[in-house]
């Protein structure tokens, strides 16, 4: 069994400072909302696409509560799909209204532990890691959600209460490390 290292749950917030679609840094320590949404996302994954409804859905309604940032951490020299540009023209066809930012070097991938794409990270006040994976249970095919795991941890951190999940597996695409990036994999017996 392949066994990726993940980042704790209870780990501090591990901020970056990255460009967003407007060329302008944006610093991840810099949102003062109770609780902050890390989404590693991409522009060509089909379940970023299945699931981008549902995120920005929660940005919206969650706003002032919640501040969703998104993380492309994608070789786009090797997936265009991924590209500045693309990520500009994504972001306007879904309505995305946080920032969306380039993780061109991705070293802030790697500092998270970040598999695939959707992954979220999800800090308290204090930027504790609170949950961890997943936006749903089919994020490829919406029409098929049962369970809408990232709003259900929102809900209950927003209450004061623990996650009823605090870690569900990312379902998604691998992100598309640059040669010689790629994670350390141990393997587990």
């Amino acid at each position: 069994m392949l066994h990726y290292p993940e980042l704790p749950l209870g780990s501090d917030l591990i901020d970056a400072e990255l460009p967003g679609l407007d060329g302008v840094p944006v610093r991840l320590s810099s949102f003062s909302e109770p609780l902050l949404a890390v989404v590693f996302m991409c522009n060509h994954c089909p379940y970023v696409k299945g699931s981008i409804a549902e995120v920005v859905a929660l940005s919206q309604r969650f706003a002032g509560q919640v501040a969703f940032v998104g993380i492309n951490p994608n070789d786009y020299e090797r997936y265009p799909e991924d590209s500045p540009q693309a990520m500009r023209e994504f972001a306007q066809q879904h309505g995305i209204r946080f920032p969306y930012l380039l993780d061109e070097s991705q070293e802030v991938a790697r500092a998270y532990q970040a598999q695939r794409t959707p992954e979220v990270f999800l800090f308290d006040r204090q930027r504790k890691l609170r949950y961890h994976g997943r936006v749903n249970d089919t994020p490829k095919n919406p029409e098929t959600v049962t369970e809408h795991t990232l709003e259900l941890a929102l809900q209950a951190l927003l209450a004061g209460q623990e996650p009823p999940t605090a870690q569900a597996p990312a379902l998604g695409c691998s992100i598309k490390w640059k040669p010689g990036y790629e994670p350390a994999v141990q393997i587990q017996r």
